[in-house]
């Protein structure tokens, strides 16, 4: 009886690992809309999924709300287009919820005279406020501010501390 047992859980086990697609299954066939639980099969949603965050949505890392800190190139004030789908859900969040305002702070590497930073930062603030503004935003909701090079979030004299140096942050107060 025994090994009639051993015998059944082995087959159970067997029939088990050989449905598993790390064990050789074909990955166009059980590709994403497997995980995506689009093909009937079981839905999952997890680390990944937005659909279980229950904080406050300026937290949710998988929303691009999370991301709060704009980069720009060298002496250039333009979004990269990257950050066009952060802008967007900022402005949109804005737009639905009248009440919240935010601080938009921008921010030059060391390079150049200070005046020529405080204006390059302002001309970034300026830029990430106004597309805020496209986006649903109303005036009084978006408050540009210039600090230029005052603020580094890096102490450094190299091209890895101005990348992070030339940024705009979007400040909420507490939320």
């Amino acid at each position: 009886m025994k090994t009639y047992q051993k015998l059944l859980v082995s087959l159970c086990l067997s029939s088990a690992l050989a449905g598993c697609s790390m064990f050789g299954g074909d990955e166009q066939a059980g590709g994403s809309a497997a995980i995506n639980g689009s093909n009937g099969g079981a839905s999952t949603t997890g680390l990944n999924g937005a659909d279980n965050f229950t904080g406050h949505p300026l937290d949710n890392p998988a929303s691009p709300l999370a991301t709060k800190v704009i980069y720009f190139a060298f002496d250039s004030s333009a979004v990269e287009p990257q950050y066009e789908a952060v802008l967007a859900a900022h402005g949109a969040y804005l737009a639905a919820n009248n009440g919240v305002a935010v601080i938009v702070e921008g921010h030059a590497d060391e390079r150049g005279t200070r005046e020529y930073n405080v204006a390059l930062s302002e001309k970034r603030a300026k830029t990430v406020q106004n597309l805020l503004s496209l986006q649903g935003a109303a005036g009084n909701q978006a408050e540009a501010v210039a600090l230029g090079e005052e603020k580094p979030v890096v102490l450094g004299h190299d091209e890895k501390s101005w990348r992070l140096n030339r940024r705009v942050e979007l400040i909420y107060p507490a939320h």
